[in-house]
């Protein structure tokens, strides 16, 4: 696998959940997708999973080369946990598209938090 992109981001997690609670679900789900939520508003502290699921979509863009670019919306980067607690990144959508044409075949995911704030890291990796 060789690596095409890498991206890294942080971000206060008071932030984010100044934004929760002044907007609620309009915010969450804008950004979020349905099992993002979920998992993050069945966790003690959300506000630091809410979090670090920004600072991943971040860092996954990143590693992509776009940033936030028309045709690519906050949830056409997922970020679900496998059943050991691991993260996994799913595109959809533009996301998708993009990794398509750059022949990325995964994006690798970190993701840390504290009380202040959360910190994520993704590669994108292709096989060629």
């Amino acid at each position: 696998m060789n690596i095409i992109g890498i991206g890294t981001d942080i971000i206060e997690c008071e932030r984010i959940e100044r934004m929760v609670l002044r907007h609620g679900s309009h915010f969450t789900d804008r950004v979020f997708t349905e099992q993002e939520i979920r998992y993050c508003t069945d966790r003690k502290s959300s506000d630091q999973h809410f979090a670090g699921r920004w600072a991943a979509k971040e860092a996954v863009l990143k590693a992509l080369g776009t940033g936030w670019i028309s045709g690519i919306a906050w949830t056409d980067v997922e970020v679900i946990n496998e059943s050991g607690g691991m993260p996994r990144v799913h595109l959809h959508g533009g996301a998708a598209q993009i990794a398509g044409e750059k022949q990325i075949s995964e994006i690798q995911i970190s993701i840390s938090h504290c009380k202040s704030h959360a910190v994520a890291f993704a590669a994108a990796l292709c096989e060629t």
